[in-house]
């Protein structure tokens, strides 16, 4: 750092947002100022704790094997706070033919560590089966196509690949629409699976590199006893309160000589430095001025989530007959017109201490291109519609204790085909603007952990 601590100004308050603000935050000398428009902390991170349930009103969890967001728990002393999920009762079930119908032991996603699992699967046919069977004997031609391949491809072009047309539909499909809320045919295979484009490069078979991993001790996903709102909460306590302001929007960011002049409603302030953890869309607006390059870049499409959760007591849930595992998902009509459930989490038996003893809490997801279509619906309509679609998989549903709605507007965005390179011109682009940095879920990982590794490394840039 120089001897001359910089000015930052962080936009969003977000958790990308919040975590630059922390990394700032440890350094007594740096000088941030956070500027959020709403009048809460934490975007899409919201929990309600009401009657004994705690219930998330987005995220519920993150990924355990990545680091970066029990790192920053820890920091925040809140290790006593982390939990496990109960991955002793990790059973994801598929709602197919009226039915649900539970997905074989030992997946990765859609890619088995055990084929005689698979075999004994009511989920596939015999041709789907045989598609399992014979991807492990196909290595050296998976891999040799792979080390051809220059280009990106879509996630169903890769799957189909490996495994054909049905596993493709079957569970690919539905599993990463209940992650992106996206169409599989557009979504990059780069982008979304690096983990199995890499083992492809170098094993050729997905399965043969599975089998060959040590498996793993750690639960599958964490979060905090009292829901993830308590790690926003905490960051927000720690924040110096002069370097807060909330209910705040920005409306232009401009260069001017070496500074950053930020535009606000009623004045205007300079920074040497400016994150901008903005939502895609907004932060195309704002840099826009700039160069028109970066209209065309954050030209990303994304999609919109609804979120209803719907909590059952004791005595409610007595006659509720909820299968053990974390959830089910939905796989999608083609060409449906009406807004359709991607998934359902059995939000009581995928982690401890969400609701009172006996208690149910079900949490019901829309999204992709349909769920545009619900945001201006009321509370009391999606509330229906939700208990209609869980009804359909779980039987009559009393009506709940508690229901919440939420509705995130261009919350989940598509990593389509070709979005590594968009980003690496992105990241050129970035270099002609020193002191500009853009950090959120559009860009490199849409997970949480992603957020905290982003918002951390830029502010720890913007000293420099």
């Amino acid at each position: 750092m120089t001897s001359a601590a910089k000015r930052v100004a962080i936009i969003g308050g977000g958790l990308s947002g919040l975590s630059a603000a922390w990394q700032l935050a440890r350094n007594p000398q740096a000088e941030f100022t956070l500027f959020e428009a709403s009048p809460r902390l934490g975007g899409i991170i919201e929990t309600i704790r009401r009657d004994g349930f705690t219930i998330e009103c987005g995220p519920d969890s993150w990924v355990t094997e990545k680091p970066w967001a029990r790192d920053l728990a820890v920091e925040l002393g809140l290790e006593s706070e982390l939990i496990p999920s109960n991955d002793q009762q990790r059973v994801t079930y598929l709602f197919q033919n009226n039915q649900l119908i539970p997905m074989p032991n030992g997946m990765s996603m859609m890619v088995p560590t055990d084929l005689f699992a698979i075999m004994n699967s009511p989920l596939f046919t015999e041709q789907a089966r045989a598609a399992y069977q014979s991807e492990p004997d196909r290595a050296e031609e998976l891999k040799a196509y792979a080390l051809r391949q220059t280009e990106d491809e879509s996630v169903a072009s890769f799957v189909r690949r490996h495994f054909g047309e049905e596993v493709t539909r079957t569970l690919a499909a539905p599993l990463l629409s209940g992650v992106f809320g996206g169409d599989i045919e557009a979504l990059s295979a780069r982008a979304v699976l690096p983990a199995f484009v890499k083992m492809e490069r170098e094993h050729g078979s997905l399965i043969s590199a599975l089998q060959a991993r040590s498996p793993s001790e750690n639960a599958v996903f964490t979060t905090l006893r009292s829901g993830l709102g308590t790690l926003t909460d905490r960051l927000a306590v720690v924040m110096p309160a002069e370097s807060v302001r909330l209910s705040e929007p920005v409306l232009a960011v401009t260069r001017m000589q070496q500074q950053w002049r930020v535009r606000l409603s009623d004045a205007e302030e300079l920074f040497d430095a400016v994150i901008l953890a903005t939502p895609a869309h907004v932060t195309r607006r704002l840099l826009r001025p700039l160069d028109e390059e970066f209209f065309s870049l954050l030209d990303i499409e994304s999609t919109s989530a609804i979120i209803v959760a719907l909590a059952f007591t004791p005595e409610q849930a007595r006659n509720l007959r909820i299968p053990i595992g974390f959830g089910y998902l939905v796989p999608q009509q083609a060409n449906a017109e009406s807004p359709q459930l991607l998934a359902c989490t059995f939000v009581n038996q995928k982690f401890s201490d969400r609701v009172p003893d006996d208690g149910v809490l079900l949490r019901a997801f829309f999204g992709g291109d349909t769920a545009a279509t619900l945001l201006n619906e009321t509370d009391a309509a999606l509330t229906k519609l939700a208990a209609q679609r869980l009804a359909d998989a779980l039987g009559p549903l009393p009506t709940p204790h508690i229901t919440i709605v939420r509705r995130w507007p261009h919350s989940l965005p598509q990593y389509g085909v070709g979005h590594l390179d968009r980003m690496a011109k992105l990241r050129a682009l970035l270099t002609n603007f020193p002191g500009l940095f853009l950090v959120g879920n559009a860009y490199q990982g849409v997970g949480l952990p992603d957020m905290v590794r982003m918002g951390r490394e830029a502010a720890s840039l913007s000293e420099r």
